[in-house]
């Protein structure tokens, strides 16, 4: 059975969990975090040296890192990927945008303002610019959105999936969604998609 390990709280591990859950993929579940240091282990060190999570352990002892890179693996075939190249290269430009431009803004000033070892780092400067950048992230979605159900068209796709995870907890990043209501109905789509878990969730 493959061995996922993340950090519960984690959107980015979030996403493969749902998406497995949607998938009825089986798996044992590694509690890891951040800040006891488990990911800075020697053992897990040794598997990616990057230090982070989530981290997709086979059954043949490969490894695979980055949230994104698991979803695309783990949905090859199925039907969150698209069989149409153009509109796998939408995916792809969602996936990348959320690493590049939403990410970085809406998780980070969540973080920020969420966990108490990184009140440091919550400097005016940094906090609005966060709010800035993920504001114009969310009108980025919010136009699209406008336009169609899903962010490639009519079916939700890993696009959806990878951005669903930091967007539904935005407001925890002091957000408002309700200024951007194609978004917010977009969220309640995708979470009454077939098979959805909440960030809560692991497998029994």
């Amino acid at each position: 059975m493959p061995k996922l390990y993340s950090q519960i709280e984690s959107g980015n591990c979030y996403k493969p969990r749902l998406l497995m859950a949607k998938l009825s993929l089986p798996f044992e579940h590694i509690s890891m975090s951040s800040v006891d240091g488990s990911t800075r282990k020697p053992d897990f060190m040794a598997k990616n040296p990057n230090g982070k999570v989530p981290l997709l352990e086979f059954d043949d002892g490969r490894v695979l890192a980055e949230s994104n890179a698991i979803l695309l693996h783990l949905a090859e075939g199925s039907r969150f990927i698209p069989e149409d190249a153009y509109e796998r290269a939408l995916m792809y430009q969602w996936l990348f945008f959320e690493q590049y431009t939403h990410e970085p803004n809406i998780a980070v000033r969540r973080a920020l303002l969420v966990y108490p070892e990184r009140a440091k780092d919550a400097t005016p400067e940094r906090l609005a610019a966060t709010l800035e950048g993920g504001n114009k992230a969310l009108l980025v979605m919010e136009n699209q959105l406008q336009k169609t159900p899903y962010l490639v068209g009519t079916n939700l796709t890993i696009a959806d999936i990878a951005l669903y995870a930091y967007t539904h907890e935005a407001n925890q990043g002091g957000f408002d969604l309700s200024a951007y209501p194609s978004v917010a109905k977009w969220l309640s789509r995708v979470a009454g998609d077939e098979g959805h878990v909440p960030i809560t969730w692991l497998p029994a």
